[in-house]
């Protein structure tokens, strides 16, 4: 079994104390968001192939994976770094300190090891086409030879994203907007090229009207990815393909995560309904606890 950490929540950056002591005590459990009740999903050596980590911040993480090592699994760690204006963003790390973190874990584990999330692409007033054009270049520039794949996606107009950047927007914050399929495929063919340059292969994350028009230049990817963990681990890793949604092609994992429980604060989270009472739930969290978002 691969287990998810989390796409959820940003675990390495906010829970790592409590994902150590779930990997001590050999489970964790999640409210399934659907209404099916808490779900028990078992930690021990024996269960786990591999973990794919999503964060923003490894750095709580990085130097306390003692405890995964010596069980023997394989990680990746999707790592998100967009740049993005701090009206958009208030409260990530660095671009510069994201990519020295993921030269590190290159270093420690090999390239495979880490991929860089260039997403959700946000068109907006203040971040338009142009502006995505010569940020990707600048963090390809950065992360050149560190990474092999960048992942991009645009922003979907999932509830609670939409709430909280109309939300920005009647504030004069900035106007947003969903571009049309035309123009997303001019913009993934200027970025592909970028990352080729840079040595990385472009995907797209779950956009299947995208990606037929792009197919030649820009692959679905596969966020959660046996192939991968296989290769970081010098092992085949079995997983079956089974997505998300329609057009993700990820394999089979658990994801222990739970949704309204990462404090970052970026406006187009689709995981977060209202940052105050995360923020809160945050601080009141008891890292003893077999699941996240209990306090």
């Amino acid at each position: 079994m691969i287990v998810s950490a989390s796409y959820r929540t940003d675990i390495p950056a906010f829970y790592a104390d409590w994902f150590l002591g779930r990997v001590a005590a050999g489970e964790a459990r999640f409210r399934n968001p659907f209404g099916g009740g808490v779900v028990r999903v078992s930690l021990r050596p024996e269960d786990v192939s591999g973990i794919v980590f999503w964060t923003r911040n490894f750095a709580p993480l990085i130097d306390r994976l003692g405890p995964v090592e010596a069980h023997g699994w394989p990680f990746v760690v999707h790592y998100t770094v967009t740049g993005y204006p701090r009206l958009l963003e208030p409260s990530t790390i660095r671009a510069e300190d994201a990519a020295t973190q993921i030269g590190e874990i290159a270093r420690r584990c090999g390239p495979r090891a880490a991929v860089w999330r260039y997403d959700p692409i946000l068109l907006s007033s203040a971040t338009g086409p142009d502006w995505h054009r010569a940020t990707f270049a600048r963090l390809a520039g950065m992360l050149r030879g560190q990474v092999d794949e960048a992942v991009v996606s645009f922003v979907e107009p999932y509830r609670k994203t939409r709430r909280s950047l109309d939300r920005l927007a009647a504030a004069g914050g900035l106007e947003w907007r969903l571009p049309d399929v035309d123009e997303k495929a001019a913009l993934v063919r200027d970025l592909a090229a970028v990352a080729s340059d840079a040595g990385m292969a472009l995907t797209l994350c779950t956009q299947p009207a995208l990606a037929e028009r792009v197919a030649d230049i820009a692959a679905p990817a596969r966020c959660i990815d046996a192939g991968r963990l296989g290769e970081v681990a010098g092992r085949p890793i079995a997983a079956p393909v089974k997505g998300n949604r329609p057009g993700c092609l990820c394999a089979a994992s658990r994801d222990i995560g739970a949704y309204d429980t990462c404090p970052h604060g970026c406006a187009y989270c689709y995981a977060v309904a209202d940052r105050n009472r995360t923020k809160a739930a945050h601080a009141a969290h008891d890292d003893r606890a077999e699941m996240l978002g209990v306090r």
